[in-house]
Protein backbone atom coordinates (compact mmCIF):
# COMPACT_ATOMS: atom_id res chain seq x y z
CA UNK A 1 0.00 0.00 0.00
CA UNK A 2 1.60 3.59 -0.98
CA UNK A 3 2.21 5.50 1.59
CA UNK A 4 0.15 8.23 -0.13
CA UNK A 5 -2.75 5.60 0.67
CA UNK A 6 -2.10 5.29 4.40
CA UNK A 7 -2.79 8.68 5.70
CA UNK A 8 0.39 8.85 7.25
CA UNK A 9 2.79 12.08 6.63
CA UNK A 10 6.31 12.20 6.39
CA UNK A 11 6.88 9.89 4.05
CA UNK A 12 8.56 7.16 6.69
CA UNK A 13 6.46 4.55 5.58
CA UNK A 14 7.67 2.53 2.70
CA UNK A 15 5.45 2.26 -0.45
CA UNK A 16 3.96 -1.49 -0.16
CA UNK A 17 4.07 -1.67 3.38
CA UNK A 18 1.06 -3.27 4.98
CA UNK A 19 1.03 -1.56 8.26
CA UNK A 20 -0.79 -4.12 10.00
CA UNK A 21 1.66 -6.83 8.73
CA UNK A 22 4.40 -5.18 9.65
CA UNK A 23 3.64 -3.70 13.09
CA UNK A 24 1.35 -6.54 14.48
CA UNK A 25 4.35 -8.31 15.57
CA UNK A 26 5.78 -5.46 17.24
CA UNK A 27 2.28 -4.02 18.99
CA UNK A 28 2.00 -7.61 20.08
CA UNK A 29 5.36 -7.86 21.40
CA UNK A 30 5.48 -4.80 23.28
CA UNK A 31 2.11 -5.00 24.64
CA UNK A 32 2.70 -8.84 26.23
CA UNK A 33 5.57 -7.03 27.83
CA UNK A 34 3.93 -4.03 29.60
CA UNK A 35 0.85 -5.45 30.32
CA UNK A 36 1.46 -7.71 33.11
CA UNK A 37 2.11 -4.17 35.45
CA UNK A 38 -0.97 -2.83 34.18
CA UNK A 39 -3.53 -4.79 35.27
CA UNK A 40 -4.60 -4.81 31.72
CA UNK A 41 -5.09 -7.74 29.24
CA UNK A 42 -2.20 -7.80 26.51
CA UNK A 43 -4.87 -7.71 23.90
CA UNK A 44 -6.64 -4.84 25.30
CA UNK A 45 -3.71 -2.86 25.91
CA UNK A 46 -3.10 -3.66 22.06
CA UNK A 47 -6.19 -2.58 21.13
CA UNK A 48 -6.40 0.36 22.40
CA UNK A 49 -2.22 1.54 20.64
CA UNK A 50 -3.83 0.57 17.83
CA UNK A 51 -7.03 2.71 17.95
CA UNK A 52 -4.50 5.24 18.74
CA UNK A 53 -2.43 4.83 15.86
CA UNK A 54 -5.40 5.00 13.33
CA UNK A 55 -6.32 8.88 15.56
CA UNK A 56 -2.61 9.97 15.25
CA UNK A 57 -1.44 8.70 11.89
CA UNK A 58 2.14 9.90 13.13
CA UNK A 59 5.28 9.73 10.69
CA UNK A 60 6.87 7.32 12.29
CA UNK A 61 5.26 4.55 13.39
CA UNK A 62 7.34 1.77 13.95
CA UNK A 63 9.02 4.24 16.78
CA UNK A 64 5.63 5.61 17.63
CA UNK A 65 4.32 2.05 18.73
CA UNK A 66 6.97 1.90 21.13
CA UNK A 67 6.31 5.33 22.67
CA UNK A 68 2.37 4.57 22.68
CA UNK A 69 2.46 1.33 24.56
CA UNK A 70 4.26 2.83 27.33
CA UNK A 71 2.00 5.67 27.57
CA UNK A 72 -1.18 3.26 27.47
CA UNK A 73 0.31 0.99 30.00
CA UNK A 74 1.62 4.16 32.39
CA UNK A 75 -2.45 5.83 32.25
CA UNK A 76 -3.68 1.94 32.66
CA UNK A 77 -1.29 1.68 35.99
CA UNK A 78 -2.75 5.02 36.82
CA UNK A 79 -6.14 4.33 36.52
CA UNK A 80 -5.62 0.67 38.72
CA UNK A 81 -4.34 2.90 41.17
CA UNK A 82 -7.32 5.64 41.41
CA UNK A 83 -10.12 3.44 40.93
CA UNK A 84 -11.24 2.25 44.15
CA UNK A 85 -14.12 -0.53 45.34
CA UNK A 86 -16.97 0.37 46.06
CA UNK A 87 -17.73 -0.76 49.56
CA UNK A 88 -20.26 1.20 51.12
CA UNK A 89 -22.97 -0.58 49.18
CA UNK A 90 -25.13 -2.21 51.93
CA UNK A 91 -25.46 -5.72 52.55
CA UNK A 92 -28.40 -7.58 51.35
CA UNK A 93 -31.13 -7.23 53.42
CA UNK A 94 -34.29 -9.79 52.91
CA UNK A 95 -36.65 -6.72 54.10
CA UNK A 96 -34.24 -3.96 53.25
CA UNK A 97 -37.22 -1.47 54.73
CA UNK A 98 -38.86 1.52 52.80
CA UNK A 99 -36.00 3.86 53.13
CA UNK A 100 -33.28 1.68 51.66
CA UNK A 101 -35.71 0.80 49.07
CA UNK A 102 -36.37 4.26 47.88
CA UNK A 103 -32.76 4.73 47.85
CA UNK A 104 -31.85 1.72 45.85
CA UNK A 105 -34.27 2.76 43.22
CA UNK A 106 -32.79 6.41 43.18
CA UNK A 107 -29.28 4.98 42.39
CA UNK A 108 -30.94 2.48 39.69
CA UNK A 109 -33.05 5.52 38.12
CA UNK A 110 -29.63 7.75 37.90
CA UNK A 111 -27.64 4.70 36.97
CA UNK A 112 -30.21 3.60 34.09
CA UNK A 113 -30.63 7.57 33.13
CA UNK A 114 -26.97 8.12 33.00
CA UNK A 115 -26.61 4.75 30.58
CA UNK A 116 -29.31 6.43 28.24
CA UNK A 117 -26.89 9.18 28.18
CA UNK A 118 -23.79 7.41 26.66
CA UNK A 119 -22.96 8.17 23.26
CA UNK A 120 -23.03 5.43 20.20
CA UNK A 121 -23.06 1.96 21.37
CA UNK A 122 -22.66 2.23 25.06
CA UNK A 123 -26.05 2.18 26.22
CA UNK A 124 -26.74 -0.51 24.48
CA UNK A 125 -23.51 -2.47 25.82
CA UNK A 126 -24.01 -1.23 29.36
CA UNK A 127 -27.84 -1.98 28.99
CA UNK A 128 -26.92 -5.98 28.29
CA UNK A 129 -23.89 -5.76 30.92
CA UNK A 130 -26.68 -4.75 33.56
CA UNK A 131 -29.40 -7.33 31.88
CA UNK A 132 -30.51 -9.82 34.46
CA UNK A 133 -30.10 -12.69 32.03
CA UNK A 134 -26.53 -12.35 32.36
CA UNK A 135 -25.83 -12.62 28.60
CA UNK A 136 -22.17 -13.58 27.79
CA UNK A 137 -19.63 -12.10 25.60
CA UNK A 138 -20.46 -13.73 22.58
CA UNK A 139 -24.31 -13.00 23.02
CA UNK A 140 -24.03 -9.43 23.66
CA UNK A 141 -21.61 -8.95 21.04
CA UNK A 142 -24.30 -10.49 18.56
CA UNK A 143 -26.81 -8.38 19.64
CA UNK A 144 -24.77 -5.71 18.94
CA UNK A 145 -23.32 -6.94 16.07
CA UNK A 146 -19.65 -6.13 16.74
CA UNK A 147 -16.56 -8.70 17.39
CA UNK A 148 -16.17 -10.43 20.81
CA UNK A 149 -12.85 -8.86 20.91
CA UNK A 150 -13.78 -5.56 20.62
CA UNK A 151 -16.53 -5.65 23.84
CA UNK A 152 -13.63 -5.44 26.50
CA UNK A 153 -11.95 -2.67 25.20
CA UNK A 154 -15.33 -0.84 24.62
CA UNK A 155 -16.89 -2.01 27.79
CA UNK A 156 -13.98 -0.02 29.08
CA UNK A 157 -14.50 2.79 27.36
CA UNK A 158 -17.71 2.97 27.95
CA UNK A 159 -17.74 2.51 31.70
CA UNK A 160 -14.93 5.11 31.60
CA UNK A 161 -17.30 7.71 29.94
CA UNK A 162 -20.03 6.37 32.44
CA UNK A 163 -17.66 7.04 35.46
CA UNK A 164 -17.20 10.52 34.30
CA UNK A 165 -20.89 11.30 33.69
CA UNK A 166 -22.25 10.19 37.49
CA UNK A 167 -18.58 11.86 39.03
CA UNK A 168 -19.75 15.30 37.45
CA UNK A 169 -23.11 14.65 38.74
CA UNK A 170 -22.16 13.88 42.38
CA UNK A 171 -20.79 17.02 44.48
CA UNK A 172 -17.61 15.83 45.85
CA UNK A 173 -16.60 17.04 49.12
CA UNK A 174 -14.10 19.82 49.12
CA UNK A 175 -11.38 19.36 51.84
CA UNK A 176 -12.44 19.80 55.49
CA UNK A 177 -16.10 18.16 54.64
CA UNK A 178 -17.12 21.07 53.30
CA UNK A 179 -19.87 20.98 50.18
CA UNK A 180 -19.23 22.55 47.02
Amino acid sequence: MPAAETGFRGGCVPPGMDLVTELSPLVAAEAAAEAPGTGMDAADLEQAVWLRLLEQHPADPVHWVRTAVRAEARRARRLRRQERPYGSAPAADPDPGPELAAITAERRRILHAAIGRTPGNCPRLLAALLSPEDPTYREIAGELDISQGSLGPMRSRCLGCLRRMLAAEVAAPELGGKER
